[in-house]
C-alpha cells in the first residue's frame, strides 16, 4: 500500500486527465493516475486531430466554447509547436448549397474577431478558377473561402502531458486499472490492479478526479455503486485514411446534402485523412470501429467533392473513438454540446468527487484550469495558473521556428535525410537530441523496424514514453503503422517484449 496521502488521484489517462495532472502537479499538489490501458488510448487519439476554434459550432450558439477554443489555439502551438502547427482550411462554395454565402461570411468574420487572432492568417475568399485548391476538385465551384485551425499529433500531446506531470514528480500509472474506489475515515481509499503483472496496490487521497472519458458513468456506477448515473451522449466518430489525394498543403472542409460536414487533410506526408462521422453509440467503448455504413458515407460523401472518386480499396487504414459528450437532451449526435461540464460531488464534504464530462483536445488546457478552481475549492488552494506560458517537452522554442530546429538539428546530425530529420522534429522537437545521443552515422542508430524507424527511437520510446508493445509505438507514439508490413510490426513486437523499460515512469 501506498503510505502518501496525495492530495489528487485522478482515473483516466485521455488529455483531461494528463492535463489536470500536469497543472496540479505544477502548483504544488501530490498526485497520481491511473490510466487502464496506454495513455490516449480511446477518444483521445480518435479525434480529426485539429486545434480549432470549430466553426460549426457557431451553428448551434456555443459562442463561449468557441472563443475560448479559438483564443487557446495560438495559445497551445507557442507551447507545443514541434507537435502542432498552423493549416489553411479551404472550403468551397457554390449557389445552392447547404448554407448562403452570408451565413458562411459572418461565421468567417466571427471566427477572424472572437479570439484574439495574432500569428495566424485571416480568412481569404478565393478564386477557385485560378486558385491551386480546385484541381483535385470537380468543376463546381468558382469561390471558396479560407481560414485557419491548426493541426495536432493527438496522442503525442496527451503523452507529453503525462511525462511532463511525472517530470514535475507526479506518480503517473499506466495499465493500471482502479478496481474499487471508497470513502473512509475522510479520505478516497483507492484499490487498483497492474493490468500487466497483475499486482494489486491501494492509495489514499483527499480528492478523486474522475476523468475517464467513455467510461466515466461506468466509473461512478462501480466504484460508487450509482447505478443510475448518465451524464454522458456516447458518439461514435470514425476516420479513414487513403492514398495521397492532393498534393496542396491546405485541407478540405466539405458540407455535406445531410448538413454534415467532413474534412480531407494532408496526413503523414502520404496520406489523406478524411472524417468525421457522428452518430449515437451504445455499446463497449473499447469494441468501437468503423462500420461498412460510416464507410461508405465517407467514402461517397468525399467523391461528391474529388474529380477522383475515393474508393475503399484506396483505405489504407481507419479509426474510430466514442467521444463522451455531455448529454444535454439534443436531438441529433451532431447537435450535442462539445463543451465539457465540471461537476462536485460531496462539495464543502470531506473526500469531494470531480467528475470530468466531454472536452476536446482544443480546450483540454482550459478544462484544467477550470478544474482546478473547483479543486481548490474544494480542498484548498495551491499555486497559480501556469500553462499558459509553459511549453510541453520538446516543445521549447519559437512557435515559428520549426524550420530553425531542423537546420539545427540535421547540423548536429548531418547523417539524418532531411525527412528523417523533419519527422524526428515533428514528434520530439528539441528532445530529438536526446533520442539520437551520440549517434555520428546511421549505424549508430541500431536496428531498423521499417522506414526510419530505428532501434534507438524505439528505445527512446520504451524509456522515456511507457511504450510497452508494438501498437503503443506504431499507432500512438508514432504513426508508422502506416509504413510497416505485418511482418515488421511482427518483428518490433518481439524486441519490445525482451526489453523493459530502463527508466522509472
Amino acid at each position: 500500500m501506498s503510505r502518501q496521502i496525495h492530495d489528487l488521484f485522478i482515473i483516466g489517462g485521455g488529455i483531461n486527465g494528463c492535463g489536470i495532472a500536469r497543472d496540479a502537479i505544477g502548483r504544488g499538489y501530490t498526485v497520481a493516475l491511473a490510466e487502464m490501458n496506454d495513455f490516449a488510448s480511446g477518444t483521445s487519439s480518435g479525434a480529426t486531430k485539429l486545434i480549432h476554434g470549430g466553426l460549426r459550432y457557431l451553428e448551434h450558439y456555443e459562442f463561449r466554447l468557441v472563443r475560448e477554443s479559438l483564443m487557446e489555439r495560438e495559445v497551445l502551438w507557442a507551447m507545443a509547436p514541434h507537435i502542432i502547427w498552423p493549416m489553411r482550411f479551404v472550403l468551397p462554395y457554390h449557389k445552392g448549397g447547404i448554407r448562403p454565402a452570408w451565413l458562411i461570411r459572418v461565421g468567417l468574420f466571427l471566427y477572424d474577431h472572437l479570439g484574439g487572432r495574432k500569428l495566424l492568417p485571416p480568412t481569404a475568399v478565393l478564386d477557385m478558377r485560378r486558385d491551386p485548391a480546385a484541381k483535385p476538385l470537380k468543376a463546381l465551384f468558382t469561390k471558396a473561402f479560407e481560414y485557419s485551425d491548426g493541426w495536432v499529433d493527438d496522442a503525442r500531446m496527451v503523452v507529453l502531458n503525462a511525462r511532463d506531470a511525472a517530470d514535475r514528480g507526479a506518480l503517473i500509472m499506466p495499465r493500471t486499472k482502479v478496481v474499487s474506489a471508497r470513502r473512509e475515515n475522510g479520505l478516497w481509499s483507492i484499490e487498483t490492479i497492474d493490468t500487466v503483472s497483475g499486482q494489486a496496490n491501494s492509495f489514499q487521497a483527499r480528492m478523486l478526479v474522475n476523468a475517464a472519458g467513455p467510461w466515466v458513468d461506468h466509473v461512478i456506477r462501480a466504484a460508487f455503486g450509482q447505478n443510475e448515473a448518465h451524464h454522458v451522449r456516447l458518439v461514435q466518430g470514425s476516420h479513414i485514411v487513403v492514398k495521397k489525394k492532393f498534393n496542396d498543403p491546405r485541407a478540405y472542409f466539405f458540407q455535406n446534402p445531410d448538413n454534415r460536414i467532413i474534412f480531407a487533410i494532408p496526413y503523414e506526408q502520404d496520406f489523406t485523412l478524411i472524417g468525421t462521422t457522428d452518430r449515437d453509440y451504445s455499446a463497449d467503448p473499447k469494441d468501437v470501429k468503423i462500420s461498412e455504413e460510416e464507410t461508405a458515407y465517407l467514402c461517397n460523401a468525399a467523391s461528391e467533392y474529388f474529380k477522383e472518386p475515393v474508393r475503399q480499396e484506396d483505405i489504407v487504414w481507419t479509426y474510430s473513438a466514442v467521444r463522451p459528450l455531455f448529454d444535454d437532451g439534443a436531438s441529433k449526435a451532431q447537435e450535442a454540446t462539445r463543451d465539457y461540464v465540471l461537476k462536485i460531488e460531496g462539495e464543502g464534504e470531506s473526500a469531494p468527487l470531480l467528475n470530468v464530462f466531454g472536452g476536446k483536445l482544443t480546450t483540454y488546457r482550459r478544462l484544467s484550469e477550470h478544474a482546478l478552481e473547483k479543486i481548490a475549492a474544494a480542498i484548498g488552494a495551491k499555486g497559480a495558473p501556469w500553462t499558459a506560458k509553459s511549453h510541453l517537452p520538446g516543445g521549447d522554442f519559437a512557435a515559428t521556428g520549426y524550420e530553425a530546429e531542423v537546420a539545427k538539428l540535421r547540423g548536429r546530425y548531418p547523417f539524418l535525410a532531411d525527412r528523417h530529420a523533419r519527422r524526428l522534429v515533428r514528434r520530439y522537437g528539441t528532445k530529438a537530441s536526446v533520442l539520437l545521443g551520440r549517434a555520428t552515422n546511421t549505424e549508430d542508430l541500431g536496428r531498423c523496424f521499417g522506414g526510419d524507424l530505428y532501434e534507438a527511437e524505439v528505445r527512446y520510446l520504451i524509456d522515456h514514453e511507457w511504450a510497452r508493445r508494438a501498437d503503443d509505438v506504431l499507432w500512438r507514439r508514432t504513426k508508422d503503422g502506416l509504413r510497416l508490413t505485418k511482418e515488421q510490426a511482427a518483428l518490433l513486437e518481439e524486441y519490445m517484449a525482451a526489453r523493459p523499460a530502463q527508466m522509472a515512469g
